[in-house]
């Protein structure tokens, strides 16, 4: 999942590639997927948010991109290490 870069509908934006994902680890569903949000300064210091996608809101995964129904503010987080 990480080469695929994510897309939402909603606004028809470029929200960034897959990062990580959280799974439920009774079950072994994928509940989220974790995109980054843009780095701070040229790539080095980490993102200021991240977006947390749930996996209802996947509305479909191609072999280069996945396509999501979001609002943005509702998905993006601060991340822990600002």
């Amino acid at each position: 999942m990480r080469q695929k870069e994510v897309i939402n509908t909603c606004d028809c934006k470029r929200m960034g590639f897959v990062d990580d994902v959280n799974i439920d680890i009774k079950t072994g569903c994928i509940l989220d997927i974790i995109v980054p949000g843009p780095s701070r300064f040229c790539g080095l210091i980490c993102a200021e948010f991240e977006y947390v996608i749930p996996f209802k809101c996947i509305v479909q995964i191609g072999d280069d991109i996945i396509i999501v129904k979001v609002k943005e503010d509702e998905v993006k987080h601060n991340c822990k290490f600002t």
